[in-house]
């Protein structure tokens, strides 16, 4: 026989912990629509609508960390990406601004969000390097194609598993294709 009470209080765990888990899931589309809007923005240059944007998405992840606690948000996987594309969002607007990439003040952030981030950042990258190319701006793509390769050169440390692996071995490929654009490009104008 089972004790009622204590399927009772399973009940009520249970219950608060969905009514958590919903609200955390949906404030954290919230902000990986943000994000996403963020690295358009980026890739347009619209530097004011990003950085509006990267405002809005701090002011709503310390909001749920104030309300769920860090160790709480790390169990929901929405919020986990949500995280990660913030960080890939605010990463790609420092790379462009030419600013140093360091922790987000205020926010308890763990590895695999920074690490996924910033391996998601080397394919934004690509993207602007193409635009830039694009607009004839061959040096701008040399500067990319240095942060990137920096970038992978510090990230080949840390000997990466699982998930993160994956990442990496895109980030990887990215970098290839920032290598082969600017052969081309050095083919093309001879410099």
């Amino acid at each position: 026989m089972i004790n009622k009470k204590f399927l009772d209080d399973l009940k009520k765990d249970y219950q608060a912990n969905e009514s958590e888990r919903r609200q955390i899931i949906s404030a954290s589309n919230g902000i990986l629509f943000e994000a996403k809007k963020t690295i358009f923005s980026l890739q347009r240059q619209d530097f004011k609508t990003a950085e509006a944007k990267i405002t809005e998405m701090e002011k709503a992840l310390a909001n749920l960390e104030k309300r769920f606690g860090a160790e709480r948000l790390k169990k929901e996987g929405a919020y986990k990406a949500a995280a990660e594309e913030y960080l890939e969002g605010k990463t790609f607007y420092l790379i462009i601004k030419k600013k140093e990439i360091k922790s987000s003040t205020g926010l308890n952030l763990d590895y695999e969000s920074y690490l996924g981030g910033i391996c998601d950042l080397i394919g934004e990258l690509v993207r602007y390097a193409t635009n830039q190319a694009a607009k004839g701006k061959f040096t701008e793509v040399a500067k990319i194609k240095k942060a990137a390769e920096d970038i992978m050169a510090q990230l080949i440390d840390f000997d990466m598993t699982g998930y993160l692996r994956t990442k990496y071995d895109q980030a990887r490929g990215h970098l290839r294709k920032l290598e082969q654009m600017a052969y081309e490009i050095k083919m093309r104008i001879g410099k």
